[in-house]
This record gives C-alpha cells, sequence and structure tokens, in this order.
C-alpha cells in the first residue's frame, strides 16, 4: 500500500483525536510510522493501524475504513482538485475511477494497486457499482463514495447487496441518489 493513504491515516486521526491517539495507534500495531508518500508499505501494517483504532475506538474495523474513507476523500480533492473539478455530481466522478482518476494514481505513486469498478444504471437515479480488489477493502470504497457525495453536496442511499466478506464472489454497492 502506498505510504499516501498511511499519511492521510496519520493527518485525520491527528486532526480528530490528537497526536497523541497517532502515537497510540502506532505502539498498538507495532508499526513504524514512518511513511513516505511514495513509499510502499505492507498492507498488513495498514490493517494492524485499522484494528488498533478499532479497539481504541470501539468501532468495528468496517465502520474505521469508512470512517476514513469518508474523512480522506475532502483532502483527496484538496490536493487532486484537477480530478474533482471538471465534474459536478459524484455519479460524474465516480465514473472517472477506471479511466481517468486510477491511472494518474498509478502515474503519480509509481507501483500502486488500485481497484477496479465496474458500473451500470438501475433507472436514472441508481448507479449500480462492482469493486473489485485483492484487498478486499469494500468498506474503503465506500467510506470514498460517502465522501465524495458529501463534497459534491449531495445524498444518496448506499446500499451493499453483495460481498466477499459475505461469501459473494465479489462486492456491488446500489446508490440511489435523491432528487431535490
Amino acid at each position: 500500500m502506498k505510504g499516501v493513504i498511511f499519511n492521510l491515516l496519520e493527518e485525520i486521526v491527528e486532526a480528530e483525536f490528537g497526536a497523541d491517539t497517532w502515537d497510540a495507534l502506532l505502539e498498538a500495531a507495532e508499526a513504524s510510522g514512518v511513511y513516505t508518500s511514495i513509499g510502499s508499505y505492507d498492507d498488513g501494517e495498514m490493517m494492524g493501524l485499522v484494528a488498533a483504532a478499532s479497539a481504541q475506538l470501539n468501532l468495528t474495523q468496517d465502520e474505521v475504513l469508512r470512517w476514513f474513507g469518508s474523512k480522506a476523500l475532502p483532502r483527496l480533492a484538496e490536493r487532486f482538485d484537477q480530478f474533482f473539478a471538471p465534474h459536478t455530481t459524484s455519479r460524474d466522478l465516480l465514473l472517472t475511477l477506471n479511466n481517468v482518476i486510477h491511472p494518474e494514481v498509478v502515474k503519480l505513486y509509481p507501483g500502486a494497486y488500485t481497484p477496479t469498478f465496474h458500473f451500470s444504471s438501475e433507472g436514472h437515479d441508481t448507479l449500480m457499482m462492482e469493486y473489485s480488489s485483492n484487498r478486499q477493502l469494500c468498506s474503503l470504497a465506500e467510506g470514498f463514495v460517502q465522501g465524495t457525495l458529501a463534497f459534491y453536496k449531495e445524498e444518496a442511499d448506499i446500499e451493499h447487496p453483495q460481498c466477499v466478506h459475505r461469501g459473494d464472489a465479489s462486492c456491488t454497492f446500489r446508490i440511489k441518489f435523491k432528487s431535490d
């Protein structure tokens, strides 16, 4: 996993809970805490931090991942405005993940492994999003979707009808956008 994700987690934890909490998570996870944005680190180290946060904050690991994704998105939008500015809706941005955003991520962070998404529509207000990644971080992806909705000041109901963690072949999200 690229260091930029660790950097974001550190920033968010410190902003919301303080530097002492970040230090406690590092200690509990037996993690180094030294991450360069372009460096590559073992996925297990991130999951150790997630497990430590889960225990310290009394949340499930999935809740921690969703929280992190939703809090990280605005920071990503600030850093990478060029990906967000051309779009006026969450749907428009999400549909660029495979063909625009993730190829650029790989250019910026050589060696980055990005998930793949497949999209389809169920009517004009519902986007089906299939998430595929060996990391199986579907809760993080859901958090990023929640953050995207907040960024574009939209509301949607997000369902997760299929999940590899429940024995399904893939993870699928149904995002039903609410009209004004």
